[in-house]
């Protein structure tokens, strides 16, 4: 890390989703105790790329940790798209079941998009159903995407009251980008979407109180173009090959020079990253409060 930065302006995503997952684990406790209630998560693998592999193994040792039920469910990379639909059908007729995760990617020869639309929207903790989309555009009470949920859990515990901030959201993806402007403008913030082809893309993010940068591309976003006292949110996970052959995990923001200027700005890694998960387990508690008609403890 710079040592232009501080611990002030850093927003630690590690200790923040610690603090959630202390926070998950009491509300299970909770739930246990008044409503013999188990939230209950599954996650299905298709396949064995490396990633993904770590991504369930962690997944399932923090639904455990929490005091949550964790199903996990591998299968070849050669099932069929029908044989993953029947299970993910099972899982939706599941009453233990509250929230229902398909590992992405998915081999070439399935459909995702089919896959998450088969997902019941009450259990999709993803959020990514074309329902729970549709909810978080109109301002209904859907299931939010983990990623862009943890960006704005953080930008409210560092800024509080975010109404009339200028926000600009660098990436439009379904994942991230078009439901973190929805998920700001929901916070009464001015929203802008830019992206690859934006006209000015500087002048654009220069202007902003907010920049979440989210397209994928290894320090798009350049220091200068920060303004002074803004709040950068780096969703951006890049590898890159260093001068000396090594290689090293980059944001999709000059890091170093951006912290010159930001008020506060997520590292990487040990910023957005380490909140997906978090908000997963958090996700998960509200599906399974939903589903049994009791309200979410508040601790």
């Amino acid at each position: 890390m710079s040592t232009n930065t501080t611990a002030d302006n850093i927003i630690d995503g590690k200790a923040f989703a610690a603090k959630l997952k202390e926070k998950v684990g009491r509300q299970v406790a909770i739930l246990k105790e008044q409503h013999g209630l188990i939230p209950g998560l599954a996650v299905v693998l298709v396949g064995a790329d490396p990633a993904s592999e770590v991504y369930v193994r962690n997944k399932n040792s923090s639904t455990k940790a929490a005091g949550m039920n964790s199903y996990e469910h591998r299968l070849d990379a050669c099932v069929s798209e029908a044989e993953l639909l029947t299970l993910v059908e099972q899982l939706n007729h599941d009453p233990a079941v509250h929230g229902i995760l398909v590992q992405l990617p998915l081999p070439k020869h399935i459909n995702e998009a089919a896959v998450i639309d088969a997902i019941s929207p009450d259990k999709d903790v993803d959020g990514f159903h074309v329902i729970n989309s549709g909810l978080l555009a109109t301002g209904g009470k859907g299931m939010v995407p983990c990623t862009p949920l943890g960006c704005i859990m953080m930008l409210k515990d560092r800024l509080g009251n975010l109404s009339g901030l200028d926000a600009v959201v660098v990436g439009r993806s379904n994942i991230v980008g078009k439901p973190m402007a929805q998920l700001l403008l929901n916070e009464s913030c001015t929203v802008t979407i830019a992206h690859s082809r934006t006209k000015n893309l500087p002048d654009v993010v220069r202007r902003a109180d907010i920049v979440v940068a989210a397209v994928g591309v290894p320090e798009l976003v350049k220091g200068d173009w920060i303004k002074k006292g803004a709040t950068v949110i780096d969703v951006g996970i890049n590898r890159i090959t260093t001068d000396e052959g090594k290689t090293r995990l980059v944001g999709d923001v000059e890091f170093a020079a951006a912290a010159k200027n930001a008020a506060a700005i997520t590292p990487v890694p040990g910023g957005v990253g380490p909140m997906t998960i978090g908000v997963l387990l958090q996700n998960t508690v509200t599906a399974a409060c939903r589903q049994a008609g009791v309200t979410e403890p508040e601790v």
